[in-house]
Order: structure tokens, then sequence, then C-alpha cells
């Protein structure tokens, strides 16, 4: 036996590396936003500081006045201490959800400057999101935790870990924490899986009923859908105003809206390309 003890003990601090820590706090003082990174070989992670977030003004999102208004005082609600919702914002590509999502996050903070944490955690890692709550969870800070184009395929069962963090299991979600989501799809799921799902279920509304709930989940439900011209026109402006652009008015709507006609689209994306494009070329003939 004497012999095995020293085989024994290497054994056990091998696998006493191996086993991940005790989850705890995460240090959520060097930024004000993070990207959650998982780890591969076991529970935990790390926060990834964003030293500079790549967003736009409140302002300048133009045909979203009614989400925008909404989003922002529920945002600035929670960085203030009081009781918010988890929000997901659905609809037309290109109209501003995630922009406006990191545009409530920094008007939030500049009123209440390093009130609110943004943690981005990317769509295939989902199903850590509750190791990642498990470390807010007791921390001094109020985070926001944010998914851009969530969404879940056939066979994904990913879904589930965000329904029992958002308004289940035992813990529940941490007070400090909120949930933003951004997605094309209305309830998350494609509709030929619900669909199925109906068609071939002995009862088809219990049988769907554990996937189209996932979006009942969320207390905002904010719609963006798309632009008409004259809206479009107004986003291009405003991004040429704030770029300092001088562009005779006439000039520029017909150069937008022949852009607009040659993409097949008119939405906040494509008006920000639109006025890169212009001031591009703007300052390209300047020292031809």
């Amino acid at each position: 036996m004497n012999t095995l003890l020293p085989l024994l003990t290497r054994i056990a601090d091998a696998l006493d590396r191996l086993s991940p820590p005790p989850a705890g706090p995460l240090d959520l003082g060097s930024a004000d936003a993070f990207v959650w990174q998982p780890s591969r070989h076991g529970r935990g992670g790390t926060l990834a500081p964003v030293p500079v977030v790549a967003h736009v003004d409140i302002g300048l999102l133009q045909g979203i006045d009614h989400a925008k208004t909404i989003l922002l005082e529920n945002t600035q609600r929670f960085a203030a201490g009081f009781p918010a919702n988890n929000a997901m914002l659905w609809g037309a590509r290109g109209m501003g959800k995630s922009s406006l999502v990191k545009a409530a996050h920094a008007a939030a903070n500049a009123a209440l400057p390093h009130a609110l944490a943004l943690i981005e955690i990317h769509r295939e890692d989902i199903c850590t999101l509750p190791d990642l709550l498990t470390h807010l969870r007791g921390s001094p800070r109020r985070v926001l935790v944010f998914c851009d184009d969530l969404s879940f395929e056939r066979e994904d069962a990913d879904y589930k870990a965000l329904k029992s963090v958002l308004d289940g299991g035992i813990e529940g979600r941490p007070p400090n924490v909120l949930f933003y989501a951004t997605s094309n799809r209305r309830h998350l799921m494609p509709r030929d899986m619900i669909d199925n799902e109906r068609a071939t279920a002995i009862s088809p509304g219990e049988a769907t009923e554990e996937k189209v709930s996932l979006s009942d989940r969320f207390g905002l439900w904010l719609g963006f859908h798309g632009c008409d011209q004259a809206t479009f026109l107004a986003m291009a402006e405003a991004y040429v105003a704030e770029l300092g652009l001088v562009v005779p008015s006439a000039e520029l709507r017909a150069q937008a809206i022949e852009w607009s006609v040659t993409r097949g689209a008119r939405s906040g994306r494509v008006a920000w390309q639109f006025v890169q494009d212009l001031a591009g070329r703007n300052q390209f003939q300047r020292i031809s």
C-alpha cells in the first residue's frame, strides 16, 4: 500500500488541476463591456474586456421611436437599481435592433457612469449561459447580457438553457442581471419546425408549447419593420449630418434613392452603407 500512495497522490493532484475552480464573481470593474468566453475544458469561463464599444448615438436611430423609448426607459430604470424586464427585439434585418441595445447601454452609462456592464454572449455559447449567471450572481454591478441574432434550429436543445434562466429554475435570474436578445424570428424557431410539431403530435398544442413559449419569457417584445422612403431618407440625412458631410439636399436624396433601389432594400443598415460610400467618394475626390 505504501508503494501506491505516491502514485495515488499524484493522480489526485492531477484531477484537482483539471477540475474547474469554484464559481465566483467575475471582475467587472476593468471595462463597461465584455465578451463572454466560456471554458472549453469544463465549467466556467472568462470575460474579455472591450475597450471601445462600436455604437452609434441613440439620437441617430430613426424610424424606431416607439421601440427606442421603451428600451431606453427599461435600461435606464435597471441601471438605476429598479425592476426591469428582459427584452426581445425581433423583426426586419438592418433596422437597428443590435444598434439600439448598444446605444441604450451607452445612454444609460452616460446618465449613471459605469452603472451598467454589457456582456455579449455568442449564439453558440447559449448553453453556457447558466454558468455565466452563476459567476455574475452576487456581483455588486448591474449587468446587461446581450445575445445578437439569436435563433434555434431543428433538434437544437440549447433553448432549454435560456428558458431556465429567463424565468424559471430554483434560483431564478440574478436580480443584478438583465437579458436582451435580437432575432429576425418572432418565436426564435423556424416556422417549419413549429408546423411539423403540430402536424405530427398527438396533442399539437402541448407539443409546441415548450418551444413557442420561449418568447413569452421576455417581458418586452419590440417589433422592427421595414421603413418607407421618407424614413430611409431621414436616416441618410442624419448620418450625413453626423459625419459633417456637405451635400446638396436634392443630390443627397437622389443618390440615396438610387442606392436603395440597387440594393433592393431600405433600412438603417443600407442608409449607413450608402453614407459610408458617399463619404469615401467625397474624400477620395478631394485628394485625386
